[in-house]
């Protein structure tokens, strides 16, 4: 492990993580995959053991620890082969609570927060929409302002958490006629009169919850808006760099588990009287794709490091996303070649896998989006700049 950015306590922190997921993930994840629900106690248990907590502020029970902690978190759960079950966890943990504790005031951070990180609390984000894609400016959702409410009506799909969560981190539009100037963020209660979410059938992630969400004139207290009003469109941009780089870090994570489990395979399968990690066509195939996910790897870790720092790296962390999910699915896709008939059946790792990697270049802004997002930057010179509360 590169040790320029793991310490001593990190790698204790890796062993411990591996431990708690052997003992007490990896027996459901076979229910929890056929079920499509995972069961409630789990989420207590990380609570318990700080894992919801790792970059959260101490005054509302989380650690305050560095990046490397969550890198670690996000690559040890994409070697349990079970892409859901992770996303379960991520999307709680970095991208609603991410929302709570960046826009949320001491009271939503009190009513929200802390329970998130104590797993009493589930949470999701809710922006993308039926009509909308990953055009998020173009959302159509609304949040007007009566009196000390606002009234939410709208939808949102492939929204993962959906169906069992808590509550919801929702974007809406508070003033139509500016664009993207004028979307705001709220949370709002599952339970609120009025929400409604049906559960979407989905090709992997099975296990986890993806919903489509209906607000129907639903009515929120004013001190539910997170943030300043109109701010919403810069919250969730700025936002998207770590999103965008946890879904590379989830990439290289299931290449490198992939490989693992592959190579294995290849040096116990033998035709013709010998291993067949001993043919050149595909010990070169495996060299290559092995380089691949590597470097992948360390730039991730770099842009990990300098967002660590504080720094603004919307295009470095879009480059990860774009890049590293097109690796991971090439890489599980040459995996599962390597072992023939077996890498189709259900009883080995590779068919979920490959599965589960799909979404890779589709959630979070498509590669078609991220493409042109970097182009704008890279050509066009565009300049995002982050947000100020």
């Amino acid at each position: 492990m590169n040790s320029m950015y793991f310490t001593e306590e990190h790698q204790m922190f890796r062993q411990s993580l591996k431990d708690f997921l052997q003992k007490e993930v990896v027996p459901h994840i076979e229910k929890w995959e056929k079920s499509g629900t995972i069961d409630r106690f789990i989420w207590k248990k990380f609570g318990e053991m700080g894992f919801f907590g790792l970059p959260y502020p101490e005054e509302y029970g989380g650690l305050n620890l560095d990046l490397f902690y969550t890198v670690i978190l996000l690559e040890e759960m994409q070697k349990i082969n079970s892409g859901g079950f992770a996303a379960a966890i991520w999307a709680h943990v970095y991208l609603a609570m991410t929302h709570v504790n960046k826009e949320g005031n001491n009271d939503i951070k009190e009513r929200y927060l802390a329970p998130s990180i104590t797993g009493d609390k589930i949470g999701c984000l809710c922006v993308t929409e039926p009509f909308g894609g990953s055009d998020v400016a173009g959302m159509r959702t609304t949040a007007v302002k009566k009196g000390d409410t606002y009234i939410i009506n709208g939808s949102k799909t492939f929204i993962t958490n959906g169906v069992y969560c808590d509550y919801m981190v929702v974007a809406a539009k508070t003033n139509p006629e500016l664009g993207n100037k004028g979307i705001s963020m709220f949370v709002i209660d599952k339970d609120t009169p009025g929400v409604s979410a049906s559960k979407l059938d989905k090709l992997g992630w099975r296990a986890s919850d993806t919903a489509e969400i209906a607000f129907d004139n639903v009515s929120i207290p004013a001190h539910n808006l997170m943030g300043e009003e109109n701010k919403g469109f810069p919250y969730i941009m700025q936002h998207f760099a770590l999103e965008r780089l946890i879904m590379g870090i989830n990439a290289h994570a299931r290449a490198e588990y992939a490989l693992d489990y592959a190579q294995q395979y290849m040096s116990e399968r033998k035709t013709f009287g010998k291993a067949i990690n001993k043919y050149q066509a595909l010990r070169h195939k495996f060299a290559d794709m092995y380089s691949f996910m590597e470097i992948c790897k360390e730039y991730n870790y770099t842009v990990a490091s300098r967002l660590n720092k504080g720094e603004y790296v919307v295009k470095e962390a879009t480059i990860s996303k774009l890049q590293s999910t097109k690796m991971a699915d090439e890489v599980v896709y040459g995996c599962l070649q390597f072992l023939g008939g077996y890498g189709y059946m259900e009883d080995y790792p590779m068919a979920r896998l490959f599965r589960d990697s799909r979404l890779g270049p589709i959630g979070g802004g498509t590669s078609e989006i991220l493409r042109e997002i970097i182009a704008k930057m890279v050509i066009d010179k565009k300049d995002y700049k982050p947000a100020t509360k």
